[in-house]
């Protein structure tokens, strides 16, 4: 058990720098020792931490379907990962998959969905000052921004830093930990989703900062909240082309479907008169260059 908890630290730590679809194959060959092992009849203790196993494996196998746009079957992992989390007992666990599968309707609908999940594991987690409590409360704030509830995001968000304050981060290199680097993405989702650009720009640069050169996605969704900034600000030029800039600098194997979704939402706030200009198709034309596998 110590030695596949071991292999699963590690593929934990890998996930961030390896594209999703490499990634795959890895998870499920973890899944299937998992799923040999909880076959036979266990004592208690081990049973609940083999149902541990499953819900970070499960959690990482939907994320990386999500990314790669396998949204039914992403889905299905995920109500794997919360079955396995819910039955393993382990509280935090429980709201860490919900607060992770709230990304799901968040990218790509309804955006309900990312608040109810993210507001279930702010639940769960009874305020207590944890990353994963954190983590929680802004995923609920970044949702609740999005779908326009301005008060209520930030009131949400003011919670998330001030647990964010008092917790402990945990391994900034560990996919299941919220290091200060996604707490500035997720603020500067909020940010950028009341128009606040400023305020937006400043976490930006700030989260930007703290990601190391190999890396996943994640700064170039920065950049990409820095381009819709740009187009609400009225440069929408600027904003084509820091989209344009910042989806092509992606490895190819990185350079999947939740990215593209993300970098339309740019086309989707410049003003009318300008989404048929140069900049815009010119961003268009590279959206439809081919990405990752899917």
């Amino acid at each position: 058990m110590d030695l596949l908890d071991g292999r699963i630290l590690d593929a934990r730590r890998q996930y961030l720098y390896t594209p999703p679809s490499q990634m795959l194959h890895a998870l499920l060959n973890e899944l299937d020792e998992v799923k040999s092992l909880a076959i036979d009849r266990q004592p208690a203790a081990v049973q609940g931490r083999l149902s541990e196993m499953t819900a970070v494996l499960a959690t990482l196998v939907a994320d990386s379907l999500m990314k790669l746009g396998n949204l039914a079957s992403s889905r299905a992992w995920y109500d794997t990962a919360q079955s396995a989390a819910d039955d393993s007992g382990n509280v935090m666990l429980r709201a860490r998959v919900r607060a992770q599968r709230a990304m799901l309707p968040y990218y790509y609908g309804p955006l309900e969905g990312a608040v109810t999940l993210g507001r279930e594991a702010r639940l769960l987690s009874r305020g207590r000052p944890t990353s994963t409590a954190s983590f929680a409360a802004a995923a609920e704030a970044r949702a609740l921004a999005r779908q326009g509830n301005t008060a209520e995001a930030e009131s949400t968000i003011i919670v998330a830093q001030r647990l964010y304050e008092q917790c402990e981060p945990g391994d900034q290199d560990d996919a299941f930990a919220f290091p200060e680097r996604r707490m500035l993405l997720y603020m500067s989702g909020v940010y950028t989703a009341m128009g606040r650009s400023s305020q937006a720009r400043k976490v930006q640069e700030q989260a930007l900062a703290l990601y190391p050169a190999r890396t996943g996605i994640d700064p170039a969704l920065l950049q990409l909240e820095a381009a819709i900034c740009l187009a609400l600000d009225r440069s929408p030029s600027e904003a084509c082309q820091l989209a344009g800039a910042a989806f092509l600098k992606v490895p190819a194997g990185h350079r999947t479907h939740i990215l593209e979704e993300r970098a339309r939402d740019v086309l989707d706030v410049l003003p009318p008169g300008i989404k048929s200009g140069r900049a815009a198709r010119e961003l268009t034309e590279i959206l439809a260059l081919p990405t990752g596998p899917r």
